[in-house]
């Protein structure tokens, strides 16, 4: 499957648009990663656990988009973006989304 964040893939055509392909997780964070976070606030740096958790949170969103696009017969899926808001307190979605489309 290929994916790219551009409108067009170099050296392929387009055949036919299947329309917006989707992935989505909900991760809440914990409370040893909460102890932690708030420690490392005070001194500064980066906070390791949340940089894991929001990549973990990204590959999963961006793996389930690719196969809602395998559900729909996609060759590609282009003008991939990511997206993230807050459900609730200490708890985010994290969304990638894409337009799913055949190649000649």
């Amino acid at each position: 499957m290929i994916t790219t964040t551009t409108a067009s893939i170099p050296g392929k055509e387009v055949s036919e648009i299947l329309g917006i392909s989707r992935g989505s997780t909900v991760r809440a964070r914990n409370i040893g990663r909460d102890i932690f976070a708030g420690l490392k606030n005070i001194v500064g740096g980066e906070i390791s656990e949340y940089t894991r958790l929001q990549a973990q949170s990204r590959e999963q969103a961006f793996q389930r988009m690719v196969k809602d696009a395998q559900s729909m017969g996609a060759d590609a899926v282009i003008n991939v973006r990511f997206t993230t808001s807050m459900v609730m307190q200490g708890a985010a979605e994290m969304l990638a989304y894409g337009t799913a489309v055949k190649l000649k």
